[in-house]
């Protein structure tokens, strides 16, 4: 009996080791994997188009529809017709301004949430009522106040990007162990070396994942408010394109929205890796 759980244990031995797991391949990971999932999205949208000819394009008919577009993206042939870089450049410039007034306000805000019990219990409450709101719901209120489409635009972004950023700013300030503030009051740290030197490096990977999602909902929401405010912007390039049943330019108006979106988080989270890269410390020998 012993003979035969030795042997077993043999057996089992030899078929670890000869048998491996296969090795990752960047081309499968990184290539043919990521096709294949594009291919059946498209493979969906011929089944569609299918079904609904009428409306809805044949990808390759919508290739060769929005050749004009895609090779003459700054064009400008009037006051109205411009090309799809231009109105994307339009939308980028409203999310980014919102996107900075609001990471401007909620970091400090994020910081005195997450360091005073005080005003914690008293902005809580009001965050997480506003915080909920839909943020087309803001839109009215913001043309009531500016008169004007585009600071409205910029408003509607920047109370978006608010939540977002202080609710994970305030997490990572109250996250810091309780030691290290205790030391840096013992060694009479000023406080502002203790938010400089111990709170901000500790809560940057916090900020930066508010950030993050803040921009991602800010890129989300401008389409929406430019669809109902009209003017240049990618997002009345789609009303208006779905208005002349032009569906084309709609799917390359969402695939350019995609990219954009995608390209905006790999940015940012580049910005993030740049400033929270520490060296290692270096070792002196003597």
């Amino acid at each position: 009996m012993i003979a035969q759980l030795n042997l077993a244990a043999v057996f089992a031995a030899v078929a670890r080791a000869t048998w491996k797991r296969p090795k990752p391949s960047l081309l499968r990971d990184n290539v043919l994997l990521p096709a294949l999932g594009f291919l059946g999205i498209i493979l969906l949208w011929y089944a569609v188009a299918a079904v609904r000819h009428e409306l809805m394009p044949y990808p390759h008919e919508a290739l060769l529809n929005n050749l004009d577009f895609i090779m003459n993206p700054f064009y400008q042939r009037g006051p109205g017709d411009l090309g799809i870089g231009w109105l994307l450049i339009a939308s980028l410039r409203r999310v980014l301004l919102g996107f900075l007034l609001g990471a401007i306000v909620a970091i400090p805000l994020g910081f005195v949430i997450g360091m005073y019990k005080p005003a914690l219990l008293a902005l809580n409450p009001v965050i997480q009522i506003l915080k909920p709101v839909s943020p087309l719901a803001w839109l009215p209120i913001a043309l009531a106040i500016f008169n004007l489409a585009d600071p409205s635009a910029i408003f509607v972004i920047f109370i978006t990007s608010l939540w977002p950023t202080i609710i994970n700013t305030a997490l990572g300030v109250s996250s810091v162990s309780k030691d290290y503030i205790d030391v840096a009051r013992v060694l009479e740290m000023p406080r502002w070396r203790r938010v400089t030197k111990i709170i901000l490096p500790a809560t940057l990977p916090y900020i930066f994942t508010g950030l993050r999602i803040s921009l991602g909902i800010a890129w989300l929401v401008i389409v929406a408010v430019e669809m109902l405010t009209g003017g240049v912007g990618i997002g009345f390039f789609v009303w208006d394109e779905w208005s002349r049943l032009n569906l084309n330019s709609v799917f390359l108006a969402v695939l350019v929205i995609g990219l954009t979106g995608l390209l905006l988080d790999f940015l940012l989270s580049q910005v993030q890796a740049f400033v929270t890269h520490r060296r290692p410390a270096s070792t002196s020998q003597g």
